[in-house]
């Protein structure tokens, strides 16, 4: 008997995609087939995000376009998981009756008893059990990033800030065991991952909760002693228990990229507080000039949320007039979105949506030009590039300065054949506001 094909489609965030690589390993594991190919697939599971408003949307346009596939396709089975379903699983199952199960963020290890169940006509719906999920020894499958692949470090969250759900749907904060997170790194570097993407909800709480203490530089001391990884990148670093221990060990250890993902939000501290953020403009500035100071060459990125609830042209002025004075070397902005179950959604004063438009377009302008400004004094030098594809003899890739799928691309061309997953010294030619173009060199990099 042939295996029955099943279909993921993450949505989201990389926590997401972990999240999917760990259910296509279960699938695996269970005797069935995957394929990134829906058309032909029996069963589709659609991991769903529900952050915000435009991610919620991409969550119910993709369950419905995948429906589609129960009527005119060979597509048996059809789940959601993942935010959205552990958020509206009642609604899902009543109002999209083409979806045969809805799994929630603690739930997804039983995805193949799911899959049995509704093969049998079953109607399932699991939730509730965030904080129960066993978070340190789940196997995944890593999907297709060449040689950059994710390593959760952390589960859930309990920042409580007014405008997320996340802590609701995530649970509260759980740190993995140290020995299963570096077991789980020696394991991608023999499959010959060389980028490791640090990732949680926020990584400097690391270790605050099963060890009682911040353990995150200790961690990252012995991820750089693991044979085969060239480079571990920190994401979602959040500014309020950044050390000088932590510091020291990004500045002295030469596998660390020197780029950190540090998400402030806003900069106006009456807004801060309205978000409850327990970061003020202060201590983010004051963070900012140590680590400069301290890690020379840094790539500062961080995101910004426009139009919360009472921000007044003055509080955007303040922020316009930091990101104009900080520069972040990257910078992405989210109008607010307002979400139903969080403090945010009842307060008052809330900003019209044409209004958070306008800023937030003010502010990625502005943004733009830093960027351009920044890549400009790029042009002239060589850079170390991972390589991800190819056309022709034209190749993309990224440098320590470009975290996978958010930042941008360093486009060359190669006299010679470079194989995707391996590093290459690229001198920079041109500049865009994201974009580098250069071309591949022998000389080694600065």
């Amino acid at each position: 008997m042939l295996s029955l094909k099943v279909a993921i489609i993450s949505l989201g965030c990389s926590k997401n995609l972990v999240d999917s690589e760990v259910m296509v390993k279960s699938i695996l594991n269970n005797d069935y087939e995957v394929t990134e190919n829906a058309e032909t697939a029996e069963i589709i599971i659609i991991n769903t995000c529900g952050f915000i408003e435009s991610a919620k949307q991409e969550s119910i346009d993709t369950i419905l376009e995948m429906a589609g596939y129960k009527k005119n396709g060979r597509c048996k089975v059809l789940i959601a998981t993942g935010c959205l379903a552990e958020r509206y699983k009642e609604e899902l199952i009543k109002e999209l009756p083409e979806l045969d199960a809805v799994i929630g963020t603690g739930d997804y290890k039983d995805v193949p008893e799911v899959i049995r169940k509704a093969l049998r006509g079953e109607k399932v719906v699991l939730y509730g059990h965030q904080d129960l999920i066993d978070i340190d020894k789940l196997p995944r499958q890593i999907s297709g990033f060449g040689a950059s692949s994710y390593l959760k470090i952390a589960e859930g969250c309990d920042n409580r800030c007014s405008y997320c759900i996340i802590p609701a749907l995530r649970g509260r904060y759980r740190s993995r065991k140290m020995e299963d997170i570096l077991e789980e790194a020696k394991e991608l570097s023999r499959n010959g991952i060389k980028e490791v993407n640090v990732i949680a909800q926020d990584i400097t709480r690391y270790g605050i909760d099963l060890y009682k203490s911040l353990k995150l530089s200790e961690l990252l001391r012995k991820l750089a002693e693991i044979e085969g990884i060239e480079w571990i990148r920190l994401l979602y670093s959040y500014p309020d228990e950044f050390t000088d221990e932590l510091i020291k060990v990004i500045a002295g250890e030469a596998k660390i990229c020197k780029y950190l993902d540090i998400p402030i939000q806003h900069a106006s501290n009456r807004i801060l507080t309205k978000m409850a953020r327990r970061s003020s403009r202060e201590n983010i500035l004051r963070l900012i000039e140590k680590l400069r100071k301290r890690v020379p060459g840094i790539v500062l990125r961080t995101t910004l949320i426009v139009g919360f609830p009472g921000e007044t042209e003055e509080d955007f002025k303040e922020l316009y007039d930091f990101v104009s004075e900080t520069k972040f070397n990257r910078l992405g902005v989210f109008a607010y979105s307002r979400e139903e179950d969080t403090p945010a959604f009842n307060m008052p004063n809330q900003v019209e949506e044409a209004v958070k438009q306008e800023r937030l377009e003010k502010i990625m302008l502005l943004q733009k030009n830093i960027s351009l400004e920044y890549n400009r004094k790029l042009v002239g030098q060589t850079l170390k590039v991972l390589v991800e594809g190819v056309s022709g003899n034209e190749y993309l890739g990224r440098s320590f300065m470009d975290a996978p799928e958010i930042d941008g691309k360093v486009y060359f061309n190669s006299d010679k054949e470079i194989i995707p997953g391996d590093f290459c010294s690229v001198i920079i030619k041109k500049a865009y506001e994201y974009d580098l173009v250069g071309e591949r060199t022998d000389e080694p990099c600065k």
